[in-house]
């Protein structure tokens, strides 16, 4: 990769990480298309260079513009995929009778409810065709729309042909993209991390100390990669930005939203009342009951994912979850992988 190309690109969502990688591409000069669902949303952000909806505080550069037209994206050679993962199989599936036929990267993070399937499995059936990509890492949007360091997974289905397209597409002096083939690893670590991450934001809401997050944020990456191995993931790449790193970053802070709901459930709260009212998704919410229900079903043991279920649905107060997990029988802390 030598320097960066001025790609027009396109960005499907304007939630808070579509608009904060629309201005991080942006940030070169390169035109940037964002598609929002909502005209008034559109309408908004070109006229005040802003997403306060989503993203406050983070101004726009001029060479973002949104759009509400789909078509206009469909012709550029390269789309970023940000609706939230319940919406993309909806908004993918529009893309080929408008004459998509570019690569397509993939920057939700989840399972399908209902199908159990992969954001990659989601858009292959929906846009046959075109070659796929997942982005993941450690991201919160409002560092990535600041222009503050940042590194991430990108891994293409495509391998080095794909990766030599699109790294200088997307990289930046302050995004950094590293090259990975283990597209089914990148995306378990984005997917299972928002379930943890709702784990050690009860954690905190109960006050039970930094020794009990850390040991959860360890005792979680082990279900992960359990997860992962089982699902034809490599070690390796949960081991990184995808997985671990991931995994940390929203573990740690209430700018995640899925720690902030788990935040809410350890305070007392339903998982109604804290998901109310709320514009952005908590991805881990909708991921936690069809991860434990594969997990169940193909014998992966997932304690904490679990409980996460249990407490989102209600089915007990997030003290006795706790009181369950550290009943569980004494065991030794690494065992066989595969």
């Amino acid at each position: 990769m030598s320097g960066f190309e001025k790609t027009r690109v396109g960005v499907i969502g304007a939630g808070a990480w579509g608009t904060a990688l629309a201005q991080s591409l942006a940030g070169d000069g390169s035109e940037v298309l964002l598609w929002a669902r909502e005209p008034d949303l559109t309408a908004r952000i070109n006229a005040e260079r802003r997403n306060d909806l989503y993203l406050p505080g983070a101004a726009l550069a001029d060479s973002v513009r949104a759009t509400s037209d789909l078509a206009e994206l469909a012709a550029l050679p390269v789309l970023l995929a940000v609706v939230p993962a319940q919406f993309l199989g909806g908004v993918l599936s529009q893309l080929p009778a408008l004459g998509f036929s570019g690569d397509l990267v993939l920057c939700a993070k989840g399972i399908e409810a209902g199908s159990g399937r992969l954001m990659a499995e989601v858009a292959a059936q929906a846009v046959p065709g075109s070659p796929i990509a997942v982005l993941s890492g450690p991201t919160f949007a409002h560092e990535v729309a600041a222009g503050l360091p940042t590194a991430v997974t990108l891994a293409c289905s495509g391998g080095q042909a794909q990766w030599q397209r699109l790294s200088p597409v997307i990289a930046r002096p302050a995004l950094r993209p590293y090259y990975s083939d283990d597209v089914i690893g990148a995306e378990i670590g984005g997917a299972v991390k928002n379930v943890l991450a709702i784990a050690c934001g009860v954690v905190e809401g109960l006050k039970l100390g930094q020794n009990a997050r850390a040991a959860l944020i360890a005792r979680g990456y082990a279900e992960m990669l359990r997860f992962g191995l089982a699902r034809g993931a490599r070690a390796e790449t949960l081991s990184g930005l995808c997985g671990l790193g991931d995994l940390v970053l929203t573990c740690s802070s209430t700018s995640s939203r899925n720690f902030s709901l788990g935040l809410a459930l350890g305070q007392g709260l339903t998982a109604a009342e804290a998901l109310s009212g709320k514009n952005s998704v908590a991805e881990g919410a909708a991921t936690a009951p069809v991860l434990a229900d594969i997990a169940r079903r193909d014998g992966i043991e997932m304690p904490i994912a679990e409980a996460v279920c249990r407490l989102l649905e209600g089915k007990a107060p997030a003290s006795d979850v706790v009181v369950q997990i550290l009943a569980r029988p004494l065991r030794a802390e690494q065992e066989p992988l595969s």
